[in-house]
């Protein structure tokens, strides 16, 4: 028997995954948009840098050399230049990186209703595209006042990531970032 408390819970976790699907589903339909990412978004750890860069955009201009702080698609506001780790959805170190833990279910969630799908990827890792009712999501996400920012950010990622390997994305972080990246493995990043 679920308690009232529970069902409230079980309530915010659900929105909480759609937020989180939301967001990955813009950042992974602007990746593939760009035919400097080969159509698709390759491997769970340049997701994970994309995302982490999504969601700490004035860090993203410290880390991708393409992006400038006054990229007005970065949309950058007051408290993020002041504080660029105070974000509504932080993320934690991991043994590479930024990570989150909910990937896998977000992931999975997208590609269960149709917006995803799994392609191979550079050596056999797994890409993701977005299918084409993912691409009219996303789309249509995007010219609504409540995820134009997140979608711009993602294009504007997008574009200054071209080239780069999650890989790649990594070191960068760790290189220009190392005093954020200097704690311990799943500690919040703030």
């Amino acid at each position: 028997m679920t308690t009232t408390f529970q069902a409230a819970e079980l309530a915010l976790l659900r929105e909480d995954l759609a937020y989180h699907q939301a967001r990955v589903l813009l950042l992974v339909a602007a990746t593939a948009a760009e035919p400097g990412h080969n159509r698709k978004l390759d491997g769970l750890t340049k997701l994970a840098k994309l995302d982490f860069l999504l969601r700490y955009p004035a860090l993203a201009t410290q880390v991708l050399d393409a992006l400038g702080s006054d990229d007005p698609r970065l949309h950058l506001n007051d408290e993020e230049r002041r504080e660029p780790t105070a974000v509504e959805a932080p993320m934690t170190r991991y043994k590479y990186g930024p990570w989150d833990d909910r990937y896998y279910a977000i992931i999975g969630a997208l590609v269960g209703r149709g917006l995803l799908r799994y392609t191979r990827g550079r050596k056999g890792s797994v890409a993701l595209v977005a299918t084409a009712a993912g691409r009219e999501m996303a789309d249509e996400m995007a010219r609504s006042s409540a995820w134009s920012e997140i979608a711009d950010r993602s294009q504007a990622i997008a574009q200054a990531s071209i080239g780069l390997t999650g890989n790649a994305l990594k070191e960068l972080i760790y290189q220009r970032l190392a005093d954020l990246m200097d704690r311990p493995h799943r500690q919040v990043i703030r």
